[in-house]
């Protein structure tokens, strides 16, 4: 007779037909984890949930492990419509899912924290162990990754996980500075970050537009936040939100540079005679602290003590990029200065400034960060450098002994392809560091900069794109196929907007708004074809201010067009199988997408006349059409096996030229594979990407 645990076993767990057994590298091609462990075995067999599933956590409990397996237990029920029991046993045999911990961890999280863990899938339960609750609370995301369904039930494959982080620092920067983000905006976003397994929030909480954090020493830097600042509470719950999730939260004060809000409410502290306001605009200002007064540093250190209470983790960004050497050498007091000091230039200055400040924060037991502006080698070895400017000051300051993490290459507001991202690694094949040099290297964080993102477009901007830069930071170098990342991310897409961020439902409802109706579906298509336009294009063609309502078709769409990956995958394959079954397919799938796409015209041009904020939309659309007829023309040539003569080849891409151009903020993203399309049709084998 069976026991009532091996009963309830039996009735949890059902075991899938077996299949052989694959190495890591199928295992990578059949999973649609991201990011991708470190080392996968997938074996015969998949576990089949039930209604008594359940969970024990048999050693180490605490309350926020035990809070994460309850989160993870709602997600599981919100997916498989299963009523799971949230009754956490203590005797593993009683576990259908073990959650094995041997300690709790630090106290408060560093960048040294072990987050590795094992994952063993069998027939009779899975076995999660972890040395610490922050490992387990990766290995319960890599488990909820690992759940699909098929027509008959969900269920688990049989596998074996080894995992750990490449680099001990994967972050996400989000400027609330430049358009504040509510808390439940910061909230939803650290739940992403836990699915795939990012640790540290670099809040970017003061610059020339905005200080965001309410100080009680000095109250009147709240004359700096224009209405939206946190409150200690908030601050408080947001961090300790994050910690129930394995991140850190270091906070981004910028001084000397970026600080106008500072100024608003405390003048006498800047190189110049007030007053301030702040700016609505996004030009570069000169303002910045005066470097010269000990009052200034008597000011920064009361704000440090305040705030290192608020703020736990070791670190502290102090910004220190971009200050206007003018501010400082058109002061005569200041320049006096500077030469009973014999400070060469503004350089030297700052250089001085940061020993200053690093002292300070270092009584506070703070590490001071800065960007790559404060390398200077009178500085103390703690110092680590965020690098905007790339892997040579990356580097260079790796050879001087400071340790750095890299975010040139990751600024999400550049609107770089996902594919762009993927292959930004702090440590890329073929460097000249050595072992120590590498060591220093810690890892990478993605930059949100807020100038073109409000609480409704923040997450489209930040999502999917960052899980792929998640996994370049925690993956092993050799994973870096980019068909396989955009598979397996089109899947994690999808439960990062189970998890709360809005950036598949965001912009739908955006485009609700602006077309005045729920018949989206040509603003759906649309959006399939078109990115918006580069920064830098952005910057020029239409300048925002802090007060621009970012609604604009450009503000709505994303990077990664979908259509236009669809539409060179397409002639990848047309290209190297032209054979005559295969070809015609393919020939006859393009027509079709063709064909669609020409019909979103007439449908947008109905839509504008009673929605004004569409006319960028219905000038991209016509450029679409127009791009569409000349990939049907070449297409015919390539059906009927002509080729077609150079004037033709010249003007049609010269008219792909000018449906290039942007319409408003949009730009077409089919353009580039529209050009081979007719290059082939001209007889040019480089087309085909040979």
């Amino acid at each position: 007779m069976r026991s009532p645990v091996s009963l309830s076993l039996a009735l949890a767990v059902a075991v899938a037909p077996l299949a052989a057994q694959a190495s890591d590298s199928s295992a990578r091609a059949v999973l649609t984890l991201m990011p991708m462990p470190a080392s996968v075995r997938v074996d015969a067999g998949r576990l089949l949930l039930s209604p008594f599933f359940r969970v024990a956590v048999p050693r180490y409990r605490d309350a926020r492990l035990l809070r994460a397996v309850d989160r993870a237990l709602s997600h599981l029920a919100g997916r498989t419509g299963l009523v799971l029991s949230h009754d956490i046993a203590r005797d593993s045999l009683l576990g259908t899912l073990v959650v094995d911990v041997r300690a709790a961890g630090q106290t408060v999280q560093s960048v040294d924290e072990n987050e590795s863990y094992t994952l063993d899938v069998t027939g009779g339960r899975v076995v999660l162990r972890a040395p610490t609750v922050v490992g387990a609370l990766r290995g319960l995301e890599t488990f909820q990754q690992l759940v699909s369904g098929d027509s008959d039930a969900f269920g688990v494959p049989f596998v074996h996980i080894a995992d750990q982080p490449r680099f001990r620092w994967r972050g996400l920067l989000i400027d609330v500075s430049r358009h504040f983000e509510p808390v439940e905006v910061i909230e939803r976003n650290l739940d992403a970050m836990a699915a795939v397994k990012l640790n540290v929030l670099h809040w970017h909480l003061s610059d020339d537009q905005g200080f965001r954090v309410e100080s009680r020493r000095f109250p009147k830097l709240g004359r700096g936040s224009d209405g939206e600042s946190y409150t200690r509470g908030q601050v408080k719950e947001v961090i300790a939100y994050a910690r129930d999730r394995g991140i850190r939260v270091v906070p981004e004060f910028d001084m000397p540079g970026h600080a106008i809000s500072w100024f608003v409410g405390y003048p006498a502290y800047a190189s110049a005679p007030g007053p301030y306001t702040l700016p609505t605009d996004y030009h570069f200002t000169a303002a910045a602290f005066d470097p010269t007064r000990a009052s200034v540093y008597h000011f920064i250190d009361g704000f440090v003590a305040e705030m290192s209470a608020l703020f736990p983790d070791r670190y502290w960004h102090v910004g220190g990029d971009e200050v206007d050497a003018r501010i400082w050498t058109s002061n005569p007091a200041i320049r006096r200065f500077m030469r009973h000091h014999k400070m060469a230039d503004a350089g030297a200055l700052q250089a001085y400034f940061d020993q200053r400040l690093s002292r300070i924060l270092a009584a506070h037991h703070k590490r001071m960060i800065g960007w790559d502006e404060v390398l200077h080698p009178d500085l103390p070895r703690s110092v680590l450098v965020q690098s905007w400017r790339g892997y040579e000051s990356l580097g260079e300051g790796a050879r001087e002994g400071y340790s750095g993490i890299l975010s040139a290459g990751l600024y999400l507001d550049a609107m770089s392809s996902a594919a762009q991202l993927y292959m930004v690694d702090p440590l890329p094949a073929g460097n000249d560091l050595d072992s120590a040099q590498v060591a220093r290297i810690l890892g990478g964080e993605a930059c949100m900069w807020g100038e073109l993102v409000t609480p409704e477009t923040i997450d489209s901007r930040i999502w999917p794109r960052t899980a792929a830069i998640a996994e370049r930071l925690w993956s092993p170098r050799e994973v870096v196929d980019i068909d396989d990342m955009y598979r397996r991310l089109a899947a994690v897409s999808v439960e990062l907007e189970d998890v709360g961020v809005q950036h598949l439902s965001g912009p739908a409802a955006l485009w609700r708004r602006i077309a005045g109706t729920d018949q989206i579906a040509p603003l759906r298509a649309l959006a399939g074809v078109v990115e918006p336009v580069s920064l830098g294009q952005r910057m020029r063609l239409r300048r925002p201010t802090t007060v621009t309502p970012l609604i604009a078709p450009g503000d709505i769409v994303t990077p990664d067009a979908r259509d236009g990956r669809a539409l060179s995958a397409l002639l990848d394959t047309l290209f190297r199988d032209p054979g005559a079954a295969r070809g015609a397919a393919v020939r006859d799938t393009l027509a079709a997408m063709f064909a669609r796409w020409r019909s979103i015209a007439p449908a947008l041009a109905a839509m504008t006349t009673h929605a004004p904020l569409l006319i960028d939309a219905d000038s991209a659309a016509v450029a679409l059409a127009a791009a569409s007829a000349v990939g049907e023309e070449a297409l015919s040539y390539l059906s009927d096996g002509r080729t077609a003569a150079p004037a033709w080849t010249t003007d049609r891409l010269a008219q792909l030229d000018s449906a290039a151009a942007p319409r408003g903020l949009l730009r077409l993203a089919i353009v580039p594979p529209l050009r081979r399309l007719v290059l082939a049709a001209g007889g040019t084998a480089a087309a085909s990407g040979q």
